[in-house]
C-alpha cells in the first residue's frame, strides 16, 4: 500500500514502536524511513499528539496499529492526516467470531471484578480482548518477568506481549523518547481469557495473581 500511495526514498512513516517489527520492515522494504512515535497508555496504539510531534516536512504516511482489541483513536489521526496532507494506513487484527468475542468478554469482566495487585485493561470503545493485557506495577521489568515465571509455576499461561520495543532491535535503533512504550514493555502482561477456559480456570489465574499480588507495589 505503500508503494502503491507512491511512498518511498526520501520519505518519512510514522509507525509504533510498541510491537510490530513487520511494520518498520514494510516501511524500509518501501525505500522510506520508519520514525518511531509513542503510544497512549490506555490503548496502546499511537498517541495522536505524540504523531503530532513525530511530524516533519519529509513525512508521507502514518501506519495506525490497533492493539489487543482496543482500537486507535482513527478518527483524531485522520484529521491530523488531513491537516498535514498524510496518507493514514490502519493494521488492524483478525475478526473473531461473534460468540467467541462474547465469551472473552464474560471472562474479563470475571478477571476486572476478581484481580487485586495489577492493573486491569480499560475495555472501552468496544474492546474484544484480543488480548487481556494488566499492569504489573513494582519496579518494571524485574517484577513483571518475576510475576509472569511465577504464575506460570502455579499453572497460568501468561506472555510478555511486547519483550523489546522495535526502536530497542539492532536493525532500528534510535535515540528516542518514547516512555508510554518503554514503560508499557517492562509493565504489560497478557493474561489467557480463551473462549475455551472454564470457570475453574478463570478461578485458578484470578487466585494465582492474588496471591503473587501482595508482593508487588499498589496498583494506581
Amino acid at each position: 500500500m505503500l508503494r502503491a500511495a507512491g511512498v518511498g526514498v526520501g520519505d518519512e512513516v510514522v509507525v509504533p514502536a510498541f510491537g510490530n517489527v513487520e511494520v518498520a520492515e514494510a516501511v524500509a522494504l518501501a525505500g522510506a524511513l520508519p520514525v518511531f512515535a509513542d503510544i497512549d497508555p490506555v490503548t496502546y496504539c499511537l498517541a495522536p499528539d505524540a504523531v503530532e510531534a513525530a511530524v516533519t516536512p519529509r513525512t508521507a504516511a502514518v501506519v495506525v496499529v490497533h492493539r489487543f482489541g482496543r482500537r486507535a483513536d482513527i478518527g483524531r489521526l485522520r484529521a491530523l492526516g488531513q491537516r498535514h496532507g498524510l496518507l493514514v494506513l490502519e493494521q488492524g487484527e483478525s475478526e473473531a467470531p461473534y460468540d467467541e468475542i462474547a465469551r472473552r468478554r464474560q471472562r474479563a469482566v470475571y478477571l476486572d471484578a476478581k484481580l487485586k495487585g495489577v492493573r486491569t485493561p480499560d475495555g472501552g470503545d468496544g474492546h474484544t480482548y484480543q488480548q487481556y493485557v494488566v499492569r504489573v506495577p513494582g519496579n518494571g521489568r524485574p517484577d513483571r518477568d518475576a510475576f509472569a515465571r511465577a504464575l506460570r509455576v502455579r499453572g497460568v499461561e501468561c506472555r510478555v506481549p511486547v519483550k523489546t520495543p522495535v526502536h530497542r532491535l539492532p536493525a532500528f535503533r534510535r535515540c528516542v523518547s518514547l516512555p508510554e512504550t518503554e514503560r508499557a514493555a517492562d509493565e504489560t502482561l497478557a493474561l489467557p481469557v480463551d473462549a475455551a477456559l472454564t470457570k475453574r480456570d478463570m478461578q485458578r489465574t484470578a487466585a494465582a495473581c492474588n496471591a503473587l499480588g501482595g508482593l508487588l507495589q499498589p496498583a494506581f
